[in-house]
């Protein structure tokens, strides 16, 4: 029994004065007038402890605003993208709602179980963030599988700028190769400028020096050090140095899996390029202070690699070598002809061409084995492989 029921039993049944029974429990005098009024009004019932909640909170969140929190966080998992506490206060902002706090976002969602608890993670303090301190500075690339509807398997290839995680290319293959790796790279720079810098795993695809020894730099290590660009690659067996892309992996698949399954190659990129638009544009990143990577990308200068001759200049043209072991390659309006070898008559090959430099790779070998490198001399029509420089 509470104190105020013994308090009001004392009076009404014992005989107890209003003083006695406040000396006697030590109360008010006030507060024993109080309770027998409540009890001449409302019964016994009513002197019980009341809630000590107020009648209003002027900062309670409205009714539009939480109702549209819940629907913010359905249509955005639906979605496959982030739906978070910041990513949904975010949004609000932008349809001109008054956004709550991240911790009230947090609290409305956990009230409509919607939040399921997760494992304990590794606490944030013993991670060591690296990230660079201008766009352009570094590249991170790498390539992750997903399957067609028929369950064939497609290679997706990565290039995220490291400073502002914008997504400067997202395309399908089948399979990555170094000649995809060097065409979406150089695709990238003609857009956005060369980087000083890439940061890859060792996949054959984008270095050959675990390879001991053997073909040399690949076509996608011979472009970069042509072009002046530092590559980095990360230790063996330790994917934590490209921590940024490959927790992107786990966003792409995360939004391709709430899309419907694309049935060809073609259908797949034309998913990518959507999504490569939504998460440059339309999705916060927490680890910008809740901007899109396209505002971080051009917030300040970009870097660039020291006296790098820029990608707009370079140009690529797949060919095939002819039957005479030939190939032609139109200059400043002249023909001219490259002779490659009848040893590698038939080939498919890819040239890299930047002026009067040439760079041709081989497209069918895993590593993109540099064929022939020479610059065009203007003054002849026939490149002879005897030949890699104009004469003086």
């Amino acid at each position: 029994m509470s104190k105020q029921k013994v308090i009001v039993l004392a009076v009404r049944n014992q005989g107890l004065s209003v003083a006695d029974a406040a000396r006697r429990y030590g109360v008010s005098r006030r507060w024993v007038h109080e309770l027998l009024r409540r009890e001449a009004t409302g019964g016994i019932a009513a002197v019980e402890p009341r809630s000590k909640r107020p009648l209003s909170n002027p900062r309670r969140t409205d009714d539009v605003v939480t109702a549209r929190i819940l629907a913010l966080r359905q249509e955005l998992q639906t979605a496959g993208l982030d739906a978070g506490p910041v990513t949904i206060a975010w949004h609000l902002e932008r349809e001109n709602l008054p956004a709550p706090s991240t911790s009230t976002i947090r609290r409305i969602l956990h009230a409509a179980h919607l939040i399921t608890p997760e494992p304990k993670k590794r606490p944030r303090t013993s991670l060591h963030r690296f990230e660079a301190h201008q766009p352009n500075e570094t590249w991170q690339s790498d390539f992750t599988h997903w399957p067609l509807a028929d369950g064939t398997d497609t290679e997706i290839l990565n290039f995220l700028d490291d400073h502002s995680r914008y997504l400067l290319a997202c395309t399908a293959y089948r399979p990555v190769t170094v000649i995809a790796v060097v065409t979406t790279f150089l695709t990238a720079a003609a857009e956005y400028g060369l980087p000083a810098s890439t940061l890859t795993d060792n996949g054959m695809v984008y270095t050959t020096r675990l390879a001991g020894g053997k073909g040399g730099r690949n076509a996608f290590e011979h472009q970069l050090h042509t072009l002046g660009i530092t590559q980095k690659n990360g230790s063996p067996s330790h994917p934590q140095t490209q921590g940024k892309i490959e927790r992107f992996h786990q966003t792409l698949k995360k939004w391709l899996d709430g899309q419907p399954r694309a049935h060809t190659l073609e259908d797949l990129n034309e998913q990518l390029g959507k999504f490569r638009h939504i998460y440059n544009h339309e999705r916060p990143h927490r680890a910008l202070d809740r901007r899109t990577p396209a505002t971080a990308y051009t917030a300040t200068p970009k870097a660039e690699p020291v006296g790098a001759r820029q990608g707009d200049h370079w140009r690529q043209r797949i060919d095939r070598v002819d039957r005479f072991g030939k190939l032609t390659l139109r200059h400043a309006g002249r023909l001219h002809h490259i002779g490659i070898g009848r040893a590698h008559a038939g080939k498919h090959i890819l040239m890299l061409i930047h002026d009067t430099d040439v760079i041709i790779s081989d497209t069918a070998t895993a590593t993109g084995e540099i064929i022939r490198e020479l610059t065009i001399d203007p003054d002849r029509d026939y490149q002879s492989r005897q030949r890699k420089t104009p004469r003086s």
